[in-house]
This record gives C-alpha cells, sequence and structure tokens, in this order.
C-alpha cells in the first residue's frame, strides 16, 4: 500500500489517498487536481507525488 497527502504538494490541502501502487494514487491525484485544484499534473508534479509516496499500512480485509 502506497499512501500521499495532497498538502505536501498543495499548501492548505487536507486530502489524503490511500491506494495500491504508485499508479493508482497517481489516477486518484489527477482526478483530485482536475476537480478540486483546477489543474493537470504535469511532469513536475507528478515528480512531487512520487517524491512524497510514503508506504502504509495494508488496512487489510
Amino acid at each position: 500500500m502506497k499512501a500521499f497527502r495532497c498538502g505536501d504538494v498543495v499548501p492548505g490541502c487536507s486530502r489524503e489517498f490511500l491506494g495500491t501502487d504508485r499508479d493508482d494514487i497517481l489516477a486518484q491525484v489527477v482526478a483530485h487536481g482536475r476537480g478540486e485544484h483546477r489543474i493537470e499534473l504535469d511532469e513536475g508534479l507528478v515528480a512531487l507525488v512520487e517524491a512524497n509516496l510514503r508506504d502504509a499500512p495494508d488496512p487489510g480485509p
């Protein structure tokens, strides 16, 4: 499991994401960025997201 906090890249945003892997997190972040921040992820933002990904415990069944 991976986790990401949007506020680590966009100050003031409290949204957190959990996903099975990098691609799962990026898909969620792309949708959030478009819907909430009106931004498109470019290579620079993807790099920031990847730099701030962290391992998260598996929540189980």
